[in-house]
Order: structure tokens, then sequence, then C-alpha cells
């Protein structure tokens, strides 16, 4: 029988949040010398002896200095989210849901640093190219939760371009909040964008 009412998402274990507590350490360092020297100017070990880990934990956690930058620990929670969404709900509508849930349960933070992130893309040519692959990633994991819940394949075309179409929206709700100076208006401006694709696309 089809679960027609979303389960509540799993608590995450004391060794998880130690892991998403060390991660956030090492990036706020890191943001931190980025602002003040540069982003070209900052080498590993420097972040490392800033947020007191060892050179070797910050490549445990961020195999590249990129990656201190593009990536974050909210996919699995985003993951978490939609697999207890209705099974019921229209794909757009689930993720709809849980990004825009989590944006706003952890808004304070996320717009702070989403801030920083996105400064930093349009300053250093290395991050925007390697944006797009992060991008892939994330499309990868929430294909593979909606293939789950569909019965599709994870490379079934329709799973892709749902998938696609709402990375992008939210990508472009970001930078056109980025680009206003408005990011507090993120949240709002991505629910914004999703309900257009949920809606359908009309002009």
């Amino acid at each position: 029988m089809a679960r027609t009412t979303p389960a509540a998402p799993p608590k995450l274990g004391l060794r998880e949040r130690k892991k998403i507590q060390t991660r956030q350490a090492i990036r706020r360092a890191a943001y931190r010398l980025f602002q003040e020297q540069g982003y070209d100017a900052t080498p590993v070990d420097q972040i490392a002896e800033a947020a007191e880990v060892s050179p070797s934990t910050v490549f445990r956690y961020f195999p590249t200095k990129e990656d201190i930058v593009l990536t974050d620990e909210y996919d699995p929670l985003i993951l978490e989210t939609l697999r207890a969404r209705p099974l019921d709900e229209p794909p757009v509508t689930s993720l709809r849901h849980s990004l825009v849930g989590l944006i706003r349960q952890y808004a304070d933070d996320a717009r702070g640093e989403l801030e920083v992130r996105l400064t930093l893309i349009r300053q250093v040519p290395a991050l925007r190219g390697r944006m797009s692959e992060g991008m892939t990633q994330t499309r990868d994991m929430l294909g593979g939760v909606l293939a789950e819940r569909s019965g599709r394949a994870a490379d079934d075309l329709d799973v892709r371009v749902v998938v696609a179409a709402v990375l992008g929206a939210v990508q472009e709700a970001i930078f056109y909040c980025f680009d206003r100076g408005r990011i507090e208006d993120v949240e709002k401006e991505i629910d914004r964008a999703l309900e257009i694709l949920a809606r359908g696309l009309t002009l």
C-alpha cells in the first residue's frame, strides 16, 4: 500500500553530528581565510591550522580545496527528507518541499555560507569549472531516490529531466537573488521557481 503521509526523517546519530561539526569548522576557517587573503593565496595546511585539525583530516572531508566551497552536508538530509515524502506526490512537489524545507530549517547558517560561496564562485575560475561536476553528483543522488519512489530506472529520461529541471531552477533562483543583492530572499525565490515548474512552464 502506498504511503500517503510523510514519515518523520531519522535523526542523525552522534557520529554523524560530529562529522558535520568538523566539516563546518573547516569550512568556516577556510571562508574566513579566503576573505582575508584570497582563495589562491590560502593553502590547505593553513586552513587545517585555523580549524585545529590536521591537513589529512581536511583532505578526508574535502578531497580538493575546491570541495570546501562547493560541497556541504545537506545532500544526505535532502535525500532522507525526500524519501519521507508521500509516495503519491508529484516528483517536483516532493523535491520542492524537501529542498525549501531544509533551506528554511537552516536559513541563518545557510544564507551566510551561501553568500560567501557565491562570491567565491564569481571570483575564482577553478570553482566555476568544478561547479557543474558537483551538480552532476547531486543530480545522480536525487535521481536515484526518485527512481526508487517511482519504480523507474535511475537513468530513465523522465527522471533525469525532472531532476535537471529542478536543480536548474534552484540555481537560477539563487543567482537571481545574489545578483540583486537580495540573498535574504533565497528561500522565497527558490520556492517560487519550483512552483513555476510544478504548475507547468508557462509565461
